[in-house]
């Protein structure tokens, strides 16, 4: 990748526990509150916890095989998009337009519903259709909804997937694959991805408590955000100015308790942009919650930006629980809402995942 070569944000939108749009979310995240984020049961036998929800009406989808919540977020988010991707359209050929998503749930939870039922009853529902387990289908449909024919495919990297999306999306515009790529991130309510937590020991029983000396586990939430990305900066609301990746390969499911892996790849976003720990005036951690998680990262931000960092540093993911597949998307539209209260600056934000894989991405306001 050729170091300094800035991607402009043209247009962006989310949705999660914070609220549904820009305006809703800034003003919530602002206020420290989360509507979406909720006590609900159901999904772990015989335990409640708390989920961030994305609590606005969905739209509906009329093909069985696409009809799955994951692909409901994007028929969301696309309705507030469509005016920017109409624009690209009229400015690039749509075989010019890739879309990559980050993604790690894609339409398990229905697919597993349905999978029960075949078990019970003995015959396959018609809804169930194999394509809800792809990883690829939430880029395969959202591709098809806008009419975009470039390279579209999703990034699967657990907890890492969005932030990594963006690397893929800048790969394609800067090797002159792509003019513009949608990019970002979406993840839904899965049951068995909170049951994998809850086996492992990692969720909360209560809201999660990032950073805190007593924290005990994360919660989960969902989310949608999207990027439409270019070269151009006419119209552009931010720049991606670096993007770091690393893989420590440590263990399956544990951290590097090193933070030698996290720091690497901070400091390849900052070598990237050109930039010093000096010039970063935001820092929204990975932050997951759990006592392994933290003092890993916190140890990786202190090698790179020291013991007392001039930039604001925080995680944030007790308002929107871990998104999972779109929790670098998510948090990359919450640098942006940040940059922007505080007047511009330079953010960079953290995605680590199991197994190891690790990425950092710097967004700058002006």
């Amino acid at each position: 990748m050729v170091a300094n070569n800035p991607l402009y944000i043209t247009d962006f939108w989310s949705a999660s526990a914070l609220g549904a749009g820009n305006a809703e979310s800034a003003a919530n995240l602002a206020a420290s509150t989360a509507p979406g984020m909720k006590l609900t049961g159901g999904d772990i036998p015989g335990r409640d916890v708390y989920f961030g929800n994305v609590e606005t009406q969905l739209p509906g989808i009329s093909e069985p095989k696409d009809d799955f919540r994951s692909n409901q977020l994007l028929a969301l988010a696309f309705g507030s998009m469509a005016k920017k991707i109409e624009e690209l359209k009229a400015k690039y050929p749509p075989e010019r337009i890739g879309v990559v998503l980050g993604a790690s749930d894609t339409g398990v939870h229905e697919a597993q519903n349905f999978i029960f039922e075949w078990l019970e009853g003995g015959k396959k529902p018609d809804r169930f259709h194999f394509e809800m387990l792809e990883l690829g289908s939430p880029a395969k449909y959202f591709a098809s909804i806008a009419g975009l024919r470039g390279p579209a495919y999703s990034v699967s990297t657990a907890c890492s997937s969005s932030a990594k999306a963006f690397a893929s999306a800048r790969r394609l515009i800067y090797k002159g694959v792509c003019d513009a790529v949608i990019a970002g991130g979406v993840d839904s309510r899965c049951a068995f991805a909170l049951n994998g937590f809850a086996a492992l020991g990692a969720l909360s029983e209560g809201r999660c408590r990032p950073l805190s000396p007593d924290r005990d586990g994360i919660n989960l939430g969902e989310a949608v955000a999207l990027f439409s990305l270019e070269k151009d900066p006419e119209g552009a609301k931010a720049r991606i100015l670096g993007v770091g990746e690393t893989s420590d390969a440590y263990h399956a499911t544990a951290p590097d308790p090193s933070g030698e892996g996290a720091a690497a790849a901070m400091r390849q976003a900052l070598d990237e942009a050109r930039l010093s720990p000096e010039n970063i005036s935001y820092v929204n951690l990975h932050g997951t919650g759990t006592v392994a998680n933290d003092e890993m990262e916190l140890k990786a931000v202190e090698s790179v930006f020291g013991s007392s960092p001039r930039a604001l540093v925080e995680s944030t993911k007790n308002l929107t629980g871990h998104c999972l597949g779109a929790a670098g998307a998510i948090e990359a539209a919450i640098c942006i809402y940040r940059l922007q209260a505080l007047g511009g600056g330079t953010a960079l934000s953290n995605s680590f995942a199991f197994g190891g894989s690790n990425a950092s991405i710097i967004i700058s306001v002006d």
